[in-house]
């Protein structure tokens, strides 16, 4: 235990000091254009996730890539950890992941996440905030970039599943593009609000596509059932050994 505590510190010191000195170094960037930002964006994740595999020896594997359509897509992802918030942006590149607007508000970190056409929604803003949501989706979708959503909302822990929120079935209705489910183990290795952080390989699955045109209930429970589904049997087979 000793020594994944101090794996985990000595991550966690150099992911702060990594991003500051990245954040400080690459703030005029954003001055320049969004294809700018996002690569730079792309370095700093880049930086993480090799951090992290160097420190706490976190690595992860990609099935089912080919599963995803040719052009934009709604991406329906479990959401365990901070990890895939990190790494999402490599696996599935210049997609535009909705994200609580309070984020866009953080120094340098936050205005990049801006800057770089995220959609930042903000929380229980009923209407309004679904309004919000449609219209930036929309807008992404029109310059061929894909939408990346976390229907539960907020991570959750191994075992555990929250509510689907309504928005990405207003998405789904709304956009008529195909919603591809994506299920993962994270939270075993990279756990929510933990400090300690184990090795392993991470395993993200990407299921197959819902087909645009369901009614509400049907996509709902479909989206469901493949990502709590294939979530379960990806923490089974990591407790296993598989």
């Amino acid at each position: 235990m000793l020594g994944l505590r101090l794996r985990s510190l000595l991550f966690n010191v150099g992911w702060y000091v990594g991003t500051a000195i990245i954040a400080i170094v690459g703030m005029p960037i954003l001055l320049l254009p969004r294809r700018a930002v996002v690569a730079w964006a792309d370095f700093w994740i880049d930086f993480c996730l090799w951090w992290v595999k160097v420190t706490c020896r976190i690595t992860h594997r990609v099935r089912g890539f080919e599963k995803l359509p040719r052009g934009p897509v709604i991406i329906a992802a479990k959401h365990q950890s901070s990890w895939e918030t990190l790494a999402f942006h490599r696996l599935f590149p210049d997609a535009a992941t909705v994200l609580k607007r309070e984020l866009i508000f953080i120094p340098v970190v936050g205005w990049a996440m801006a800057r770089a056409g995220n959609i930042a929604v903000e929380r229980g803003d009923g209407s309004k905030a679904l309004r919000s949501l449609l219209r930036q989706s929309k807008g992404a979708l029109a310059e061929g970039r894909s939408i990346l959503i976390y229907p539960e909302g907020t991570r959750t822990p191994v075992g555990s599943s929250r509510p689907y929120h309504a928005g990405t079935a207003a998405l789904y209705r709304q956009l008529g593009v195909p919603v591809v489910p994506v299920a993962l183990n994270s939270g075993l290795f990279w756990g929510r609000r933990k400090f300690v952080k184990r090795p392993g390989v991470i395993d993200v699955e990407v299921l197959d596509p819902i087909p645009a045109g369901l009614d509400r209930k049907t996509f709902m429970n479909t989206l469901r059932e493949r990502i709590e589904e294939a979530t379960k049997r990806l923490v089974d087979d990591a407790q296993r050994g598989i």
